[in-house]
């Protein structure tokens, strides 16, 4: 079976004009797209990261692990954008008050495109009547315009009056959102490499510089960018949709993108790897020169140009596994080598072990002084691939539960 796991700790924000920018996410999660579709290598499911885990916290509140984000279970129902921005600051749900709306970024990765009308994993968020959600950003230089991510998949802006409460005659729902956890800052988002290679520090992704001068059909987009050799890598690959949208820069057009660090990447059409669900014949593409909306055509069509990434992380896997008990959910990341622990009441002295496959403790650490239900992280020794296993102790309980690690 072709498949390369990739995952790492990335980071996703809003983003601002300058460098800085805003961290609200933690990892990019993956687009969920499990099926193949040709047997050219490089398509989505071919490489799988960050697999979407979330928590229903039962509360009308969903936890989406990878993000780091919690979310509305169902949405608020169709409203206006100026109505939309009134509810969720007036929102109280699960005793929290500093819901928001979501940026358009943080909207698209909560869409599962092994799915549609929802594009959403409908077990975590109940359908709705909704065709559009509402985001907090504006078109740029069109304040008529707002971002909203759509029930097919896609994303771009749409004027503010479609929506049936503003005299349109669709559907625009709002799903709020808040942060676990404190956002920080990165000050420095892109890092222009000196070899034709660009590192976005908000992805941890690398992507070239150049992107190509001719277009092409999707298949050969894919051969193209898996035998690309630039700064002598050999692991370039075309991106999913949603690592193409993290480079949509929503606050350009024509072309929408950091024109400093990419200079050729022009106001055009760029191929995804991702297929269009049950539509077998279309695949997922940007159009920089629309603001960089998000749709899709047929793959024969030879006009789309593409760009090339890469992770600089390979050797990082993480398989969520939740356990009935306690309701514990952790996972591994190899990049700080180290198991988080996302727990559901506190803990304050705890035991934890984690053991092989073959039943051999190799590590055991006493927990002290966590005094909240909130996630903490223990650090691990380096593991080798394989299946392990671990035992959380607490007040006489025990949780269990299983992670995968695949170095590459």
């Amino acid at each position: 079976m072709k498949k390369r796991i990739l995952l790492f700790f990335i980071i996703l924000s809003q983003v601002t004009f300058a460098q800085s920018v805003k961290k609200t996410m933690k990892r990019l999660p993956d687009t969920g797209q499990n099926t193949s579709y040709t047997n050219t290598f490089g398509e989505d499911n071919d490489y799988s990261f960050n697999v979407p885990f979330y928590i229903n916290n039962g509360d009308g509140t969903i936890t989406d692990t990878i993000t780091g984000l919690m979310w509305q279970r169902t949405d608020g129902g169709e409203m206006t954008i100026d109505s939309a921005h009134k509810y969720v600051q007036s929102l109280t749900l699960a005793t929290y008050s500093d819901w928001r709306l979501p940026s358009i970024a943080e909207s698209f990765s909560l869409l599962n495109l092994q799915m549609m009308n929802p594009a959403l994993n409908i077990l975590y968020f109940p359908n709705t009547t909704a065709e559009y959600w509402w985001c907090l950003d504006t078109a740029f230089n069109n304040p008529s315009k707002i971002w909203v991510t759509n029930a097919g998949g896609g994303q771009g802006p749409h004027p503010k009056s479609e929506t049936i409460s503003a005299g349109g005659n669709k559907r625009f729902h709002t799903r709020a959102v808040r942060d676990i956890n404190i956002p920080s800052i990165i000050t420095q988002r892109f890092t222009d490499n000196g070899d034709s290679t660009i590192t976005d520090n908000l992805t941890g992704l690398t992507w070239q510089k150049f992107g190509t001068n001719d277009t092409m059909s999707w298949e050969n987009a894919l051969q193209r960018a898996e035998s690309s050799t630039t700064a002598n890598y050999t692991d370039w690959r075309l991106p999913n949709i949603k690592e193409l949208e993290s480079i949509n820069n929503v606050k350009a057009n024509a072309p929408s993108v950091y024109t400093t660090f990419f200079p050729n990447l022009k106001a055009a059409n760029y191929w995804s790897n991702t297929t269009q669900f049950n539509h077998s014949t279309n695949a997922w593409y940007i159009d920089f020169k629309n603001f960089g909306l998000t749709t899709y055509m047929d793959k024969s069509a030879r006009s789309a140009y593409i760009i090339c990434v890469r992770n600089i992380n390979k050797s990082t896997t993480a398989i969520t596994s939740q356990t009935t008990t306690n309701k514990v959910v952790a996972f591994y990341c190899n990049e700080n080598k180290s198991l988080t622990i996302l727990p559901s009441q506190q803990f304050k002295n705890s035991l934890l072990s984690v053991f092989n496959s073959s039943g051999q403790q190799i590590f055991t650490t006493t927990i002290t002084g966590i005094n909240s239900a909130e996630k903490f992280e223990i650090p691990l020794p380096p593991l080798t691939t394989g299946i392990y296993t671990y035992s959380l102790k607490n007040d006489g309980q025990i949780s269990s539960g299983k992670f995968s690690v695949n170095n590459y």
